[in-house]
C-alpha cells in the first residue's frame, strides 16, 4: 500500500500531465513570451508542490490559473522594483555603484519589504510611507489622512511591528 505522500505525488503527476500544456498556452496568451511562460508554468507546479495541497481538485484549471496569476503579479512587482533600483543606481557616481552581490541582496530586501507593505492595511501602509519616505510628523500625517494623531501612532506602531518581524523573526 502506498503512503498518503506518494498518493499526493501521483495526483500531482497526473495534474501536471493533464494540465501543463494548457497552462503553458494560457500563460503564453497573457505574457507573449514562450520561455517566460514555460518558467511560470513550472513555477506554478512548484508552488503547488510546496503547498502540499495537491489532492483531487474540483476546478484544477481555475486553481492553476489563480496560482499562475499570482506568480505573474510577483514577477511584475520584482521587475518594477529592479527597474526603480537601476534608475536610482544610474544616478550614483561610478565608484559608489554597489557590487553585483550587494545588488542582489538589496533587491531581495526590497522584495521582502514590498511583500510586507502589501500585507498592511492601506491606511497603515500610507501612514508608514508618509513617515519614512516623506519625513512627516504624526500630526502632519493625521491631517493628511483625516484621522486622529493617536490613530496615526497606532498605525505606525503596527507597521513597525511588521518591520521588526521582517528583520528579526523572518530573516
Amino acid at each position: 500500500m502506498r503512503s498518503d505522500e506518494t498518493l499526493g505525488t501521483a495526483d500531482l503527476g497526473l495534474l501536471y500531465r493533464t494540465h501543463h500544456s494548457w497552462l503553458h498556452g494560457w500563460l503564453i496568451r497573457r505574457i507573449g513570451c514562450r520561455d517566460n511562460a514555460a518558467d511560470l508554468a513550472q513555477d506554478t507546479f512548484v508552488r503547488l508542490l510546496k503547498s502540499r495541497q495537491f489532492g483531487p481538485l474540483r476546478e484544477p484549471r481555475a486553481y492553476l490559473s489563480s496560482i499562475a496569476r499570482g506568480l505573474m503579479i510577483d514577477q511584475y512587482r520584482r521587475r518594477e522594483l529592479e527597474r526603480a533600483y537601476l534608475e536610482s543606481v544610474a544616478l550614483l557616481p561610478q565608484h559608489e555603484v554597489p557590487s553585483e552581490e550587494s545588488r542582489l541582496m538589496i533587491l531581495d530586501a526590497l522584495e521582502r519589504i514590498d511583500r510586507m507593505l502589501d500585507k498592511l492595511k492601506p491606511r497603515v501602509r500610507q501612514a508608514f510611507l508618509f513617515a519614512r519616505l516623506d519625513g512627516l510628523t504624526c500630526a502632519q500625517i493625521a491631517e493628511k489622512l483625516d484621522v486622529s494623531r493617536a490613530t496615526v501612532e497606532r498605525d505606525l506602531a503596527t507597521a513597525l511591528q511588521h518591520c521588526y518581524r521582517l528583520r528579526y523573526v523572518e530573516a
